[in-house]
């Protein structure tokens, strides 16, 4: 199918690979669906949302509160992802996993509470034996569901005060890095801040010291929002999804995805790179080309939303144009062979 796919895109009415990275997602895409006429049917951005205890270590210049205050926002349309999901009818849904707010029997939310926030990393695991199986099963059946609904192309979002926290953790643990090479101003951390985030951090990888198993990796650090990501992205790709990976935080669970299942790969197209400086050495690491390089580090899934029409634009091009024998045009090949 693989060659079928590019002769298809090769004898399109345009130069050799004038259309630049449109054609390596068309074929990526084509492949994935292992058909000639790929189609994108019902996109969902899924936002899982909870809330860590290593927050209360100081490691993020905003209160653990945010977190159900912008789940509101969410709820209510006015984030930034809704903005983005509303331009490009994206169908968004927003995961109550683990925030440290009770939230009203009939609020708009998929409600798969585990705990009200994990607990500090610095001082033990994140979440219980109990308390991670629970979040993959969770996060696949999200899945599940939006694929009885027709959902072919999915991307994820977060929201989880602190949780740059373990994403920088899963990215020094599995590139073999430093936490200075790994550890950012998050969402606005002044100088003083970083140093402390840094001592913080230091100190935790001290306490734990080398894990080589991935699952044990995310139960030590992720957050309730991160392990149910993780399922989520497990079972898109046993849907056979396109899945769309998103920045800092989402790559990391999607680094750990790629550990647990190397093949899920395969599916996946980099919607951007983040301004974050360890989501660079993420991309490295899997191999990704961003599609992407607009300074975003918002998080939410916005930079998933806000690339979707130019991925879109790869099947829409194999869909419609016309090729050189369609369209009764000269092409490359017949200019070669005179």
């Amino acid at each position: 199918m693989k060659k079928e796919l590019q002769h298809k895109i090769d004898f399109k009415t345009k130069p050799l690979g004038s259309l630049g990275m449109l054609e390596k997602l068309a074929l990526q895409i084509g492949t994935i669906q292992n058909t000639l006429s790929p189609t994108l049917n019902n996109p969902h951005m899924i936002v899982f949302a909870g809330d860590h205890g290593i927050a209360h270590e100081g490691v993020s210049p905003f209160p653990q509160e945010v977190t159900f205050q912008m789940v509101m926002n969410f709820l209510q349309g006015g984030a930034a992802i809704n903005s983005f999901c509303m331009q490009h009818d994206i169908n968004i849904k927003v995961v109550d996993s683990g925030v440290n707010y009770d939230f009203e029997p009939n609020t708009p939310l998929i409600n798969h509470k585990v705990g009200r926030e994990t607990a500090s990393f610095l001082t033990g695991k994140a979440m219980t034996p109990e308390q991670y199986e629970e979040c993959i099963v969770k996060g696949r059946s999200v899945v599940k569901d939006a694929a009885k609904e027709g959902c072919n192309v999915i991307g994820f979002g977060e929201m989880g005060i602190a949780n740059t926290s373990p994403a920088t953790m899963i990215l020094c643990q599995i590139c073999n890095l430093t936490i200075e090479e790994c550890t950012g101003r998050g969402s606005g951390l002044n100088s003083e801040g970083v140093q402390k985030k840094l001592k913080t951090l230091q100190a935790a990888k001290e306490f734990h010291g080398e894990i080589e198993d991935a699952n044990e990796l995310m139960r030590t650090y992720g957050g309730f929002e991160m392990a149910q990501m993780l399922g989520a992205f497990l079972e898109a790709k046993d849907q056979g999804m396109v899945i769309l990976v998103d920045g800092f935080i989402t790559t990391s669970v999607f680094m750990v995805a790629a550990e647990i299942n190397p093949s899920i790969r395969e599916n996946a197209i980099y919607a951007h790179q983040s301004d974050e400086g360890g989501h660079r050495k993420m991309l490295e690491h899997l191999g990704g080309e961003p599609v992407l390089k607009l300074g975003l580090r918002l998080g939410e899934g916005t930079g998933v939303a806000i690339a979707y029409p130019v991925i879109k634009s790869a099947v829409q091009f194999l869909s419609t144009m016309a090729s050189f024998e369609d369209a009764g045009v000269s092409n490359h090949d017949e200019f070669l062979d005179k």
